[in-house]
This record gives C-alpha cells, sequence and structure tokens, in this order.
C-alpha cells in the first residue's frame, strides 16, 4: 500500500490519522476475502508461462485466491514443503508423487492439473553444433540433473532412444545443485550441459555455451510438470483447488490464443533481470515446440508414460494406481470455463 500525496497540508493530525486508519482498514477489508494459498514451484522459469500469465493478469485474484509463490530450486524441496505443510500446493514433476506414495505414505500427494507436456530444458554445448546428434555425447562429460528427477530421468530416456547407455557411453555429472549447473558450466566443467530457461539463452548471449538440441523435441510428449496437494488438503479444501485451477486454466487458454511478444509482455514482472527481449525469444522458443497443453487434464496414458520412464531409469519397482495420484475431476470441469 503507498500514501500518496503524503507531502500534501494537511489540515489536523486527527484528520491524518482517520485518513490512514481508513485506507488500513480498506486494504484489511479487500485482503479478508481472499484465501491465502502458498504455492512452491520447482523453480522460476519462463517455461511455466501460463502460471505467471495467470498471477500478472489477476486470475487467482478473481477466484478469490491471495497466491503466495515460492520457489522450492528442486522437486524433492518441493515435496518436502508439502508434506511438511509449509506449502498448499506443489508444483513439479509428477514423479515426486510417485516416490511418496511408494514409500507408504498415508497422506500422500495428488496431482490434479498437469501444465508441460514437453521437457523444458535444451542441450547446451561449449561450441555451435549445426548437424547436431545425440551420439557425439559418447566418452563425454555431461553436467546433468538429480538423480531420479524428472530432467534428469528424460535425458536418459532420450539418450536410450539414441542406442546410447547413459551408464557407461557417458559421465554424466549428478552431484551440481539444480541452480548452479550452468555457472559450473561456465567455470569450465563438463563438456556439455542440460539447462532451463533462461540459463541455456544467459549462457549464449555471454558466448559461453551454444543450445544444440531440445529435450523437450526429442523426448516427444511427455507429462513433464503439474501440481499436486496432499489427500488431506483436496478433502478439505476441493473448492480452492477448483478454483485455483480455474484461474490456470485462464492462463492456459492465453498462451494459447496469444502471441509470443504479448505473452512476454505479460510475465516480464516475473523476471525482471531478463529483458522482454529475451523473454520473447525463450517463449518463442517453447511456444514453437508445443510446450503447454490446452487443458490441465493428466491423462492416464499420460501417467503411464511417466511410469515407463521412471521403470527403465530403475527407480520404480512397482507400478502406482493412476485413480489414487490423479484427479481430473477439477480439470474436467473448467476446461473450456465450463
Amino acid at each position: 500500500m503507498r500514501l500518496r500525496n503524503f507531502l500534501r497540508p494537511i489540515p489536523s493530525v486527527a484528520l491524518a490519522i482517520a485518513l490512514i486508519v481508513s485506507m488500513l482498514t480498506g486494504c484489511s477489508t479487500k485482503d479478508s476475502n481472499l484465501t491465502h494459498v502458498t504455492l512452491n514451484e520447482v523453480a522460476h522459469s519462463i517455461f511455466y508461462a501460463p502460471q505467471y500469465v495467470a498471477i500478472e493478469k489477476g486470475y487467482f485474484k478473481d477466484e478469490g485466491i491471495d497466491l503466495e509463490l515460492v520457489t522450492g530450486f528442486g522437486a524433492d524441496k518441493t515435496m518436502s514443503a508439502l508434506v511438511s505443510g509449509e506449502a498448499d500446493i506443489g508444483f513439479m514433476g509428477a514423479e515426486s508423487s510417485i516416490y511418496l506414495y511408494s514409500e507408504g505414505a498415508s497422506d500422500y500427494a495428488v496431482n490434479f492439473a498437469q501444465l508441460t507436456q514437453r521437457a523444458g530444458n535444451f542441450l547446451v554445448a561449449r561450441k555451435p553444433i549445426d548437424d547436431f546428434s545425440w551420439d557425439m555425447l559418447k566418452g563425454k562429460n555431461v553436467i546433468g540433473g538429480r538423480k531420479g528427477g524428472m530432467p534428469e530421468m528424460v535425458f536418459e530416456y532420450i539418450l536410450k532412444k539414441n542406442n546410447l547407455d547413459p551408464a557407461t557411453d557417458i559421465d554424466i555429472n549428478q552431484s551440481i545443485d539444480f541452480g548452479s549447473t550452468a555457472a559450473a558450466f561456465s567455470g569450465g566443467q563438463g563438456d556439455y550441459t542440460v539447462e532451463f530457461e533462461p540459463a541455456a539463452t544467459a549462457l549464449e548471449t555471454a558466448g559461453e555455451g551454444y543450445v544444440v538440441a531440445s529435450l523437450g523435441v526429442d523426448s516427444g510428449y511427455v507429462p513433464y510438470t503439474s501440481y499436486c496437494t496432499t489427500k488431506s488438503y483436496l478433502e478439505k479444501n476441493g473448492k480452492i483447488i477448483e478454483k485455483f485451477t480455474r484461474a490456470l486454466q485462464k492462463g492456459m487458454e492465453y498462451v494459447n490464443t496469444h502471441t509470443p511478444a504479448e505473452i512476454a509482455e505479460v510475465i516480464a514482472p516475473q523476471f525482471e533481470e531478463t529483458d522482454v527481449t529475451t523473454i520473447e525469444a525463450i517463449v518463442t522458443r517453447y511456444y514453437e515446440q508445443d510446450t503447454w497443453k490446452d487443458n490441465l487434464v493428466f491423462e492416464e496414458s499420460s501417467f503411464d508414460l511417466l511410469q515407463n520412464i521412471l521403470s527403465d531409469a530403475g527407480e520404480l519397482n512397482n507400478r502406482v494406481p493412476y485413480e489414487k495420484l490423479v484427479n481430473t475431476s477439477f480439470a474436467e470441469k473448467v476446461r473450456n470455463n465450463k
């Protein structure tokens, strides 16, 4: 809240106090009409443009939600925040909910909305490669992701599709923290690195790396990121989840009906350290590879594919039930604003 015209002469101290009290009361009344919801996102990336459109266009507030956005910097941290009650909703790869359920948690995480349908990271090399092929990684050192995390598993999924053994053909460095891989690459580590935006473009801008492949294109459609909440929160707050999902659907529809330039202009306040031209270039990159779904329904076929990827990566011994870990009722209800 800003007290405008503060230096303007006022008749009396009493009147000034009355005015301030009135303003504070107005703010309090407005806030009391909104339900506070804490959303913990796995990363803050232009990859999640529909979410930021929903925030900046006021779609959450329109639904009566006062959204607090927190970045977890890793799916493990985001899930920990959800389980501990620090967050009401978690946004990450659905593999985390599978792990939690497989560990026997009674208050497990239920996925209720899928945002992205392709991987959002890119393979960055030290020099431009016009005719890149995945077999060029054989014998090379690559900065990868956390073991068991979606970025790393999709990377390994692509390698296997190209007849490469992640364990023997390539030296994958999985020891570097999620937010530090680009800096490590700039510092001389690795022949290649797997990066999200805006890190990939930042490396290109600095002349320290060059995008040579899109994991989103080469992996095909995969359920990369989704929203989940605990079973107990869902049972008690179904109306909040429906409103949250409706706001997201509006954000999804916006990115699917507007140009990258328009999308970039809307989400720019979320990325103050990045100029709008760069944001537009990144949005265009995601836009052209069909990153975002046109609705939020997490289909069973997508969940099956996710479990296949986990099994191939050696991270899942027993399949988990789709009907337990996915609830599509909210996404189906708000689809097309119905």
